[in-house]
């Protein structure tokens, strides 16, 4: 559902909560989506009042005739001579065309646990509406934009960072073409959003992001990289988003490089494996008089056997972490 501004303090979630801290002015909530209704369109008028006692822009803007069009980016096109590195490019310049939402409103409302289906719907619809946005909803609509690209693996790299006593949440859109690493994004940060193609290795894209980082004076405390999306645009499968979390405090460079070359095998086999058959799964589970049992021993996932994963993060955390993503430097 569309929303159009942020309510009272009491619903506010944590992400709302900092930018009150970081002394941004909240909106009101829009629940009836768009067009705005005219009750909720009369209360940010007299928000505006009460934010400009001296000014009266009300009526300066609500009465003016001539105020100029507001510039709507257009999706990048393409000739079929375009090559892979520059359809990024254009996509990336798109992204940051809409520009940064520093409102702390949540246009788009974006629950991790969707299937893919729903969540490139909702890239549709910030094609469509062409609103300010975050990193999250950059991440939704790089895969949209990027979906009609075969030759293009993409998959959710987010990074935890510390700075001053606080953690910081940011979420970018790895992406894999021709033997090369690069990203997709949104922040408030330009080093922390678009990384060309050209990039050999995952550690050396990791390590691109720990030295932007380490330029704004955060310290890089984990890493969680999901799995290949797929292509398919009506699939049904939720997007894996930590199939790899990775405590940097706990690894060595070596042994972080070790765990991204692991992480990386592990997303080349997903390419080509097919979704399982619904009838197939339909049979198994209503047993077969020609197959024994199955057995009861669970087969332990790397995730799990990996030092520095760690599941137990994995249970607490609920799809309400999405709020989080957002680099405050």
């Amino acid at each position: 559902m569309l929303k159009t501004a942020v309510g009272s303090l009491d619903d506010r979630d944590e992400e709302d909560e900092e930018d009150m801290r970081d002394g941004e002015v909240p909106f009101y909530v829009n629940r009836g989506g768009i067009p705005m209704d005219e009750e909720t369109w009369e209360r940010m008028w007299r928000h505006v009042a009460r934010i400009h006692p001296t000014e009266d822009l009300g009526k300066s803007i609500r009465g003016a005739t001539d105020l100029p069009k507001i510039p709507i980016p257009s999706v990048p096109t393409y000739q079929p001579t375009t090559t892979i590195p520059q359809r990024l490019e254009a996509i990336q310049k798109y992204i940051r065309d809409l520009q940064y939402n520093h409102t702390g409103t949540q246009f788009f409302e974006i629950k991790k646990t969707r299937p893919l289906t729903g969540l490139l719907d909702i890239a549709k619809d910030m094609v469509r509406e062409a609103l300010p946005i975050k990193c999250l909803e950059a991440v939704i609509l790089g895969i949209h934009l990027t979906n009609n690209m075969p030759g293009v693996e993409r998959f959710p790299l987010s990074f935890k960072s510390q700075f001053s006593g606080n953690h910081f949440h940011h979420i970018v859109l790895g992406v894999h073409s021709g033997g090369r690493f690069g990203a997709l994004g949104m922040s408030r940060r330009e080093e922390l959003m678009f990384k060309p193609l050209e990039f050999r290795t995952l550690m050396d894209l990791v390590e691109e992001f720990q030295a932007a980082y380490r330029g704004y004076w955060h310290t890089l405390r984990k890493i969680r990289i999901g799995q290949y999306v797929s292509h398919d645009p009506h699939s049904v499968e939720q997007i894996e988003w930590k199939h790899s979390i990775l405590d940097l405090d706990k690894l060595s460079r070596d042994e972080l490089r070790r765990e991204l070359d692991r992480h990386t095998r592990d997303m080349r086999l997903k390419i080509g494996k097919p979704p399982p058959s619904p009838t197939k799964d339909r049979r198994n589970s209503m047993g077969s008089p020609h197959k024994a049992p199955a057995s009861p021993m669970r087969r332990i996932s790397r995730i799990e056997k990996r030092p520095s994963a760690e599941k137990k993060v994995l249970d607490q955390q609920s799809s309400a972490d999405m709020n989080a993503y957002q680099i405050r430097v």
